[in-house]
């Protein structure tokens, strides 16, 4: 056996190895010594290996999934190997023979298809990168799905493609790595990095594999791709091959990202994390703007939004289409909750059908396609009931595509039980009716079991034992056992039906000639009975892949009109505008919120959200936004950028109006980080970011710049800002929100003819400022960078000193404030002699307690000469202290 583990092991070097071994999957030598770390489980050891203890661990079959979950999360790659036969059938080859194994899949973190090691709502792409001809290909699937995309790139956006994408695993050949500038894009994907030779990226054999997958003669029906294109998707289709053993999953003809191969807003990964698309700041899915915004009731449905939010469509006339589908399921508002009802009880068909393709399916999975095709029916009569006003193409094209499959319906709901076991080795899934064969051997076997029963009745009446039983286990098969005290009431004689099997400490067992006929009946009708429900399994699953195509395509339509309703819902809720989105340079919104923040207030019971306008037209497309810290400016830049989005992926906006003329790149940076790992200090990354922008932002790009140049001293940092503005307004042309505490930029608006300065509102009221969250057109005069100091703990004597020198720069010229400053640090210490820590109850001054005590109409002129000399006197004993 170790024989052939070591075999097994070798041609598999780089996986940990399943074994197979009855009821559990064990693993020896190092894989046991890693797995039992990774999982936390016992190691034992089992036998010897030259000379040395076999170190060993393992898990159960039945719960192995949960088990990969954890070491696939944790960077390993898993080679399930199975029993290819029974164990009798080795032992009649002879006593030392070996069962036969062989693994059936590779389980890496791409090619996973179980619903319990899959997130529901999340998208799980392979993706695989090429070269070729002097360009980029990338081409990513989901093996769950069967969903299959390509694209053609240049190195400069490769991070904005990857972070559109979010692989779990990334082929690539080795050589690339070798290339700096791709190596630097590729930095913050190396835990999903899976080199391969570039053998396997061969554009020619890639085209060949992909036209055999399709069984076409030319790939030009799917589009038109170019050799580093062809390069990726071959090679992902290779890596499926070898993982999956030969079997593929049922593939979609690959297509270009955006539905229809439309244009996508390009995005980059620094602004999908500052904007906090689909995952908050923490990692986590809560506080990000897909959390806040999902309201489908579908995994597929949920996955599609995902998929949206991720890469918004830039053809207005695309987005036209969308967003009259919203409209009209906002309007029909009885109709869109009886969509909803209809689509929660809808399981995941895609999946369901991946699965099927693979042979790693089961019974549930064909009840997933029938319940998904039976809600099918269902929207398609609500879609088309004449009550319902016409729809609109988008929802009228969804309609159609889930109607034609009434007879692939009833042959499952004729064949299925309504509740189907997991396991296809339990039988019972096949309903009664279905297969005369299979009720007639199903009878069989049920009548076997009564006649056990009569046969137990007629043994008790015979010995005359009322405990007798008739049992059975997988050694002795069916016997017969009563208690040790009860044996010597058997007769055994030579005329006696009962013969002795086995003798046991508390129970003697027997059989006889004519149980173990029965048993034969049973296990034969039995055995026969699960074979055939196999073989009914396995040609309604052919029947299911017959039809894959269309039943995908039925998929795919629930999942376009659960987002679609999702959305109506969304905007009726939280009172969202259509947008109008148009092929211009415009963007005005009027009463524009932030989605987020708004639902955060909601839900803290908070007060309501201060709404703002923004209007970059073309005279004033660069604005420039002042004011204090905690006005508002972050969410301000934030909230556009977002609602922009929103409008591009098909969305009502949280705006009272708004009209967004398409944005082809939405660049952020916003906010503070450091990049240790590649040696990167925080105002590092921040140039890294900035130089991306500048580099990179056109007419039809959006620009949200926060605080940039504050991470150096502050000179450094107001001239990088000066020149930062200037670029995007002469250079770049961008539309672009650049907030700043450089007041100094504001006189760019006197030479800049598109800059416009506005600020964020407050009010100082009895010595405290009150932040109104309100933007208005001008330049703040001050920081009140103090005041939020104050706000935040600093202690008091360290804000009474900051008022200070603050008092002392704003009389003149900094750097001779600061030298004097310098000279002038005891007044620090007198400043927090007088400010007493907090908490801590201050004593009497002596200086208040003479004042207080003095009525200047009373005191004559040489009373108040000698007072003023008091005074000072208390002074000096004050600054001796």
């Amino acid at each position: 056996m170790m024989e052939q583990y070591l075999a097994i092991k070798e041609a598999h070097a780089d996986c940990l190895l399943f074994y197979r071994m009855g009821d559990f999957y064990e693993l020896f030598f190092q894989d046991a010594v890693e797995a039992a770390t990774a999982l936390d489980i016992t190691l034992t050891k089992r036998g010897q290996h030259d000379g040395e203890e076999i170190p060993m661990c393992g898990v159960p079959v039945h719960a192995h999934e949960a088990y990969l979950s954890r070491l696939i999360r944790k960077g390993f790659r898993v080679a399930v190997c199975e029993q290819m036969e029974d164990p009798a059938e080795a032992k009649r080859r002879g006593s030392k023979a070996v069962v036969k194994r062989e693994v059936i899949r590779i389980v890496t973190p791409g090619t996973l298809t179980e619903d319990q090691l899959l997130d529901s709502r999340t998208n799980n792409y392979l993706a695989a990168l090429a070269d070729a001809a002097g360009g980029l290909g990338l081409a990513w699937l989901d093996v769950s799905t069967g969903d299959f995309q390509v694209e053609s790139l240049q190195v400069d956006r490769l991070s904005a493609a990857l972070g559109r994408v979010e692989p779990s695993e990334l082929l690539l050949p080795d050589r690339l790595l070798a290339r700096s500038e791709i190596a630097e894009a590729l930095a913050d994907w190396k835990a999903r990095l899976a080199p391969l030779p570039g053998t396997r990226f061969d554009s020619e054999n890639a085209r060949t594999r992909l036209e055999g997958l399709y069984e076409v003669g030319t790939l030009s029906g799917f589009g038109d791709f170019d050799r580093a294109e062809l390069s990726a998707a071959g090679a992902l289709v290779d890596y499926l091959e070898l993982t999956q053993k030969g079997r593929l999953p049922r593939l979609a003809p690959p297509r270009r990202p955006g539905e229809g191969g439309r244009a996508v807003m390009e995005i980059d990964a620094a602004t999908r994390r500052n904007l906090e698309l689909t995952r908050a700041m923490d990692g986590g899915r809560r506080g990000s703007l897909l959390a806040t915004i999902d309201r489908t009731v579908t995994g597929a449905g949920a996955r599609l939004l995902a998929s949206r939010l991720s890469a918004p469509l830039t053809d207005p006339q695309a987005l036209t289409a969308r967003l009259d589908a919203v409209a009209f399921l906002l309007a029909e508002e009885g109709l869109r909750q009886d969509l909803r009802a209809s689509l929660k009880a809808c399981p995941d068909m895609e999946r369901a059908l991946s699965r099927l393709s693979l042979g790693r399916g089961s019974a549930r999975d064909l009840a997933a396609v029938r319940a998904g095709l039976a809600v099918a029916s269902e929207l398609q009569r609500l879609l088309t009931d004449p009550a319902v006003q016409p729809c609109p193409a988008e929802v009228r094209a969804c309609a159609e595509r889930l109607g034609g499959l009434q007879e692939l319906r009833s042959e499952l709901e004729r064949a299925l039980v309504a509740d189907p076991p997991g396991l296809l080795r339990d039988g019972g899934f096949v309903a009664a009716g279905y297969s005369g064969d299979l009720d007639e051997l199903k009878g069989l076997r049920d009548e076997s079991r009564r006649l056990i029963a009569g046969l137990q009745a007629r043994y008790v009446e015979a010995t005359g034992i009322a405990s007798l039983k008739v049992k059975h286990n997988n050694v002795l098969g069916y016997f017969i056992e009563v208690s040790a005290s009860n044996a010597g009431k058997v007769p055994t004689g030579p005329d006696s039906p009962f013969v002795h099997r086995q003798t046991l400490a508390s129970a003697t067992r027997f059989s006889t000639v004519e149980l173990s006929e029965l048993e034969q009946k049973i296990l034969s009708a039995a055995d026969r009975a699960l074979a055939l429900e196999v073989e009914i399994f396995e040609a309604l699953c052919a029947r299911v892949l017959q039809e894959g195509d269309q039943v995908a395509g039925a998929a795919r339509a629930l999942a376009e009109i659960d987002v679609t309703a999702s959305l109506a819902s969304l905007a009726r809720s939280e009172d969202w505008c259509r947008p109008q989105v148009e092929d211009s340079d415009r963007f005005v919104i009027e009463g524009g919120r932030h989605p987020v923040v708004e639902a955060a207030l909601r839900a803290e019971q908070g007060g309501p959200f201060v709404a703002n306008d923004c209007d970059l037209s073309d005279e004033q497309r660069l604005w420039l936004v002042t004011g204090p810290n905690m006005a508002g400016k972050s969410t301000f830049l934030r909230q556009n950028a977002l609602i922009a989005l929103l409008a591009q992926i098909g969305s009502f906006v949280p705006a009272r109006q708004a009209v967004i003329g398409t944005v082809d790149r939405l660049f952020s940076r916003v906010g503070a980080a450091d990049d240790l790992a590649r040696g990167r200090s925080t105002f590092m990354v921040e140039m890294v970011e900035t130089a991306a922008i500048l580099n990179q932002a056109g007419p039809r790009a959006l620009v949200i710049l926060d605080e940039i140049g504050r991470g150096t001293a502050t000179f450094d940092g107001l001239s990088i800002a000066w020149a930062c503005v200037e670029h995007l307004h002469e250079v770049n042309r961008s539309r672009a929100l650049f907030a700043t505490h450089y007041h100094e930029l504001t006189r760019l608006s006197a030479t800049l003819p598109a800059l416009t300065c506005h600020a964020m509102r407050v009010k100082e009221w009895q010595g405290e400022v009150v932040f109104l969250h309100e933007v208005g057109p001008g330049a703040a005069d001050r920081s009140y960078g103090i005041h939020v100091a104050k706000l935040a703990g600093l202690p008091a004597a360290a804000v009474a000193r900051a008022e200070a020198v603050l008092e002392k720069l704003e009389q003149g010229e900094q750097a001779g404030a600061l030298s004097r400053l310098a000279d002038d640090l005891p007044l620090f210490s007198a400043a927090a002699r007088q400010v007493a820590p907090a908490g801590e109850a201050r004593g009497p001054d002596p200086l208040e307690e003479v004042l207080e005590a003095v009525n200047p109409d009373e005191l004559t002129p040489k009373e108040a000469l000698d007072l003023l000399y008091r005074l000072r006197a208390l002074l000096s004993e004050a600054a001796r202290a």
